[in-house]
């Protein structure tokens, strides 16, 4: 389950004094200890028991300007500090199944009832209410969608205030439940220049396996752009990411954005070099057009 920090018992500090703190400081996310380390300065800025509720006042009597301009993360979220490349601030708000929101909107916009790794570290700290509910399990961070998870469930616990904790990237698999009553949570995110090509996923509890994968790069979406209408220019592009790219899940990408250009005889070549590809979704995706072309 995510790991257990000690808060510590300094004084509150406030937003700035924690960005401050936090570009003052060299971290790197994937090194656990490291950025454990940052925890007890988010429950420093969990005991100013003012500052979101003053954020939140000023956000609407702005009409909710600045988050409409910055947040990319929806309703749930209020932004504290944007994404810098190094890390994210934010507050989670988590409604109870009684709340009018969700009476609305159901659960789907809170992520409840969804089990889910991430593709990032991220510390998290009980700022209001009883806190959110999870199930949680570990897994060793292998596999692809449709293969067994090897999931191992370890308990099932709430975000109780003052509680600090850190969820591992691609080890920490959780199913949030709604809380007992309106709470809020503060989060740190990690950022990397990786994270968007790691996989973040969605289990199957029932049948212990990676459901789907939850993640996609801006640059997935462009590569059927080009191979659709960048011409021959675009195909050869498509092609060379087929077979080239770091990723796995561009490779696959880019080899199924050729496919759905049409002409699959014409990249008879590119299917046979992904044909060998050591990872299974570009392959798989090979061998299947290869097969048809064949038939």
């Amino acid at each position: 389950m995510p790991r257990l920090i000690d808060p510590g018992t300094d004084e509150a500090i406030s937003l700035d004094e924690l960005t401050d703190a936090l570009d003052a400081c060299s971290f790197d996310p994937h090194d656990e200890d490291e950025f454990a380390a940052l925890g007890p300065l988010l429950a420093r800025l969990g005991r100013n028991r003012m500052f979101l509720a003053d954020l939140a006042l000023a956000e609407l009597k702005a009409r909710c300007a600045n988050q409409s301009a910055a947040n990319g993360y929806g309703p749930q979220v209020f932004l504290l500090a944007p994404p810098n490349g190094r890390y994210v601030v934010r507050a989670n708000f988590w409604p109870a199944l009684t709340d009018p929101v969700v009476q609305v909107s159901g659960t789907a916009p809170f992520f409840y009832d969804l089990p889910h790794d991430h593709n990032f570290p991220f510390l998290t700290y009980g700022y209001l209410g009883p806190g959110y509910w999870s199930d949680y399990y570990e897994y060793d961070g292998a596999g692809e969608v449709g293969e067994p998870a090897g999931l191992r469930f370890v308990e099932r616990s709430r975000l109780d205030p003052g509680k600090l904790m850190l969820y591992r990237m691609q080890r920490d698999v959780h199913v949030q439940l709604p809380p007992d009553s309106f709470s809020v949570s503060l989060n740190i995110l990690g950022q990397h220049p990786s994270h968007p090509w790691i996989d973040q996923y969605r289990f199957d509890i029932r049948r212990g396996v990676i459901a789907e994968a939850l993640t996609m790069a801006p640059s997935e979406a462009l590569a059927t752009l080009a191979a659709h209408l960048g011409g021959e220019a675009g195909r050869e592009l498509v092609e060379h990411l087929a077979v080239s790219h770091a990723h796995p899940r561009m490779r696959a990408t880019a080899l199924a954005a050729r496919l759905s250009a049409g002409a699959a005889v014409d990249a008879t070549a590119t299917l046979e070099r992904a044909a060998a590809d050591a990872a299974a979704l570009p392959r798989s995706l090979a061998r299947q057009a290869l097969a048809r072309l064949a038939s």
